[in-house]
C-alpha cells in the first residue's frame, strides 16, 4: 500500500508531454506543469499557427507565455527522485480508440505526438527523440499525429507516393509512371505542392483583400449607424420642439377666444341690464300714475273730480319696445361653430401630414435585408424542428431529449463506428440539412458552447483546432461564454458585445447568404450578421468546451 502511495505521488510530478519526471518544471497560467524544454518545443510547433495552448486542457493564450522555473516544484521532484522511482504514464497519456497510437510501443501504446512522412510511422515523445537527436532523422518531415499515413502508400505497388500526376490529378509512386501513368505529365509531389502553395497564397491574398474590403464596409456601416442615431435624435428633438410650439400656439388661441367671449359677454350683459333697469323704473312710475287715476275715478263729487283732473302730471315719454334690440338666443354658437370649423381643418391637415411624416420615418430603414424579419414573431415564422445526428457525435458527448440536447461527458459513450463521426472534437451536427429560410434557438449551460453552422464536407477525423467549428472555411461559429461572445470563421475571430443570455437565436437565409446570431431574452439583440455565398446545404452544429457543458435545440413556437 505504501508503494502504491509513492507511485501515485510520482505520477503527479510527471510531464504529460515526455511522460517522465519533470525536468526544470514550469507551470502555465491554467495550472498545468511541464518540463521547460517540452513545452517550449510544443509551442515552437504552434508558432506558425499564431495560437498557443495548453496540451492538457487546450486553453489558448493570446501571446506566448513567458515561463520561469518553478523552484518549489523542482525541489519536490528532486526529493521524489531520491526514492529511485520513475513516473508512470498517466492514463490520459495512453492512446484511446480516437487517438493516434505510437507504432513503436510494444505493450500498452501511448499517444503519438508526431507522425513522420518518411518513416510512415507515428511516435510518442520517447520514441520520437531519435528524430531530434540523430542527424539522419533530422531531415525527416514531421507533422501532427495522423491516421492517414498509409494513404501515402501506393495500393498497387506498395511504394511511397512521391510523384504527382497532373494528367489524372492524383498522387502516384515511381512505378506507376512506368505502366498506367506512362506518358502522363508527372512532377515530384513537392514541386506540385510548391505550385499549389503559390495558388493557395494567391487565394489567401484574395481572401485577405476581401476581409479588408469587408472591414471597410463594416466601418462604413458603423458610421452609418452613428449617423442614423444622430439624425434620429435630432429629428426627435426638433419634432418635439416644433410640436410643443404648435401646442402652445393652440393653447394661446384658446385663451384668446375665451377672453374675447367673456369680454363680449360682459358688455352685452351690462347693456341689457341698463335697459332692464330703465324699464323697471318706467313700470314703477306707470303704476303710481295708475293708482292716482284710479283714486280720481272713484271721486263722487263732480266738481271735485273736474278740479283735480287737470292737476295730474302728464306721463313721461315711454320707452317703446320697438326700440329694444334683442339679440339671437344662440348668440355665441357662431363662435363655437367657427372653432369647430378650425378644428376640423387642423385635423385634416394633421391627418394628411402625419401620413407623410410616418412614410418619411419608415423610409429611413436601410440597414436590414428586406428578407430578414424585424421581430421575434417574424423569426418564428421560419422556425424549424432540428435534431442532432448520433452518427456525427463525438464519443464523449451524450445525446438526450429526443436527440435535441447534448452534454459533454468525462466517460466515453457507446457509439458504433461511422464515417460521419467527429473523432477528435467535442462536436455534433444536426440530422437535418438547412436550406431556404431557417430559424432555431439554442439554450446553453456551463463552460462554453460554440453555436455553429457547417458545410457537410467539413473534416471529421482530427483533434487539432482546424477541425473545430469556426477554425476552417467550412463552418461559422458563435462562441458563447459566461463573460463574452466571439464569432469565428476560417481561424479569424471577432470579439462581440451584446447582452448576456443563455439562449441564442440563429437565422439563416441560405439563398441570400445571410447568417445572423441573436441574444434572446425578453427582446432580441443582434450579435453578428454574416453576408456571404453558400454553395452547399448547411447543418446546425454544437461544440462543447468544458466537462458538464450542455446545449439544447429548443422547440420554439
Amino acid at each position: 500500500m505504501a508503494q502504491r502511495g509513492v507511485q501515485l505521488n510520482s505520477e503527479k510530478f510527471s510531464c504529460s508531454i515526455c511522460l517522465d519526471l519533470l525536468k526544470d518544471p514550469v507551470t502555465t497560467n491554467c495550472g498545468h506543469s511541464y518540463c521547460m524544454n517540452c513545452i517550449k518545443r510544443f509551442w515552437d510547433e504552434e508558432d506558425r499557427k499564431g495560437i498557443h495552448s495548453c496540451p492538457q486542457c487546450r486553453k489558448t493564450f493570446i501571446s506566448r507565455p513567458v515561463l520561469e522555473k518553478s523552484i518549489m516544484l523542482a525541489e519536490l521532484v528532486e526529493e521524489l527522485k531520491k526514492t529511485g522511482l520513475q513516473a508512470a504514464p498517466a492514463d490520459h497519456c495512453y492512446a484511446g480508440a480516437e487517438d493516434v497510437a505510437c507504432d513503436v510501443c510494444t505493450e500498452r501504446k501511448l499517444k503519438a505526438i508526431k507522425s513522420c512522412l518518411v518513416c510512415l510511422a507515428s511516435y510518442c515523445e520517447k520514441h520520437l527523440q531519435p528524430h531530434y537527436d540523430a542527424t539522419p532523422f533530422k531531415k525527416h518531415k514531421l507533422l501532427a499525429p495522423s491516421k492517414k499515413l498509409q494513404e501515402n502508400i501506393c495500393s498497387r505497388h506498395d511504394e511511397v507516393m512521391k510523384i504527382f500526376c497532373r494528367t489524372d490529378q492524383q498522387s502516384i509512386c515511381y512505378l506507376c509512371t512506368m505502366d498506367e501513368h506512362k506518358g502522363h505529365e508527372t512532377v515530384p509531389a513537392a514541386a506540385e505542392r510548391t505550385e499549389k502553395q503559390k495558388e493557395l497564397e494567391v487565394r489567401r491574398l484574395n481572401i485577405q483583400q476581401r476581409i479588408q474590403d469587408r472591414e471597410k464596409d463594416v466601418k462604413l456601416l458603423q458610421q452609418e449607424v452613428e449617423a442614423i442615431n444622430g439624425s434620429a435624435d435630432k429629428a426627435v428633438e426638433d419634432s418635439e420642439k416644433m410640436l410643443t410650439e404648435l401646442i402652445r400656439l393652440i393653447q394661446k388661441r384658446s385663451s384668446d377666444v375665451k377672453q374675447q367671449v367673456r369680454s363680449q359677454q360682459e358688455t352685452e350683459v351690462s347693456r341689457v341690464k341698463e335697459l332692464q333697469e330703465k324699464l323697471e323704473q318706467e313700470i314703477t312710475e306707470l303704476k303710481r300714475k295708475d293708482a292716482e287715476l284710479e283714486q280720481l275715478s272713484h271721486t263722487e263729487d263732480h266738481n271735485q273730480f273736474l278740479h283735480n283732473y287737470p292737476s295730474l302730471s302728464a306721463l313721461s315719454e315711454s320707452t317703446h319696445s320697438s326700440s329694444i334690440n334683442i339679440g339671437p338666443l344662440r348668440y355665441f354658437e357662431d363662435v363655437t361653430a367657427a372653432v369647430s370649423q378650425t378644428r376640423e381643418k387642423l385635423q385634416d391637415i394633421l391627418r394628411e401630414e402625419w401620413t407623410n411624416i410616418s412614410l418619411r420615418v419608415t423610409e429611413e430603414d436601410v440597414l436590414l435585408s428586406p428578407s430578414e424579419p424585424r421581430n421575434r414573431a417574424g423569426f418564428l415564422k421560419y422556425s424549424c424542428e432540428i435534431t442532432l445526428d448520433p452518427n456525427t457525435a463525438y464519443t464523449r458527448l451524450l445525446l438526450s431529449e429526443g436527440n435535441r440536447k447534448v452534454t459533454r461527458m468525462k466517460k466515453q459513450q457507446f457509439y458504433s463506428d461511422h464515417p460521419d463521426r467527429f473523432t477528435g472534437c467535442y462536436q455534433v451536427l444536426s440530422r437535418e440539412s438547412l436550406t431556404g429560410h431557417c430559424y432555431w434557438e439554442v439554450e446553453w449551460r456551463g463552460g462554453a458552447v460554440f453555436v455553429a453552422v457547417a458545410d457537410k464536407n467539413i473534416s471529421r477525423a482530427g483533434s487539432s483546432y482546424e477541425y473545430v467549428f469556426g477554425f476552417n472555411d467550412k463552418s461559422w461559429a458563435l462562441r458563447c461564454d459566461t463573460n463574452s461572445y466571439t464569432f469565428r470563421h476560417n481561424k479569424v475571430h471577432t470579439d462581440l458585445s451584446g447582452p448576456r443570455s443563455s439562449r441564442v437565436g440563429v437565422y439563416l437565409d441560405h439563398r441570400a447568404g445571410i447568417l445572423s446570431f441573436y441574444s434572446v431574452s425578453e427582446t432580441m439583440t443582434l450579435l453578428h450578421r454574416v453576408q456571404t455565398t453558400f454553395t452547399q446545404p448547411l447543418y446546425a452544429g454544437l461544440y462543447l468546451w468544458g466537462d458538464g457543458a450542455t446545449a439544447e435545440l429548443i422547440k420554439v413556437r
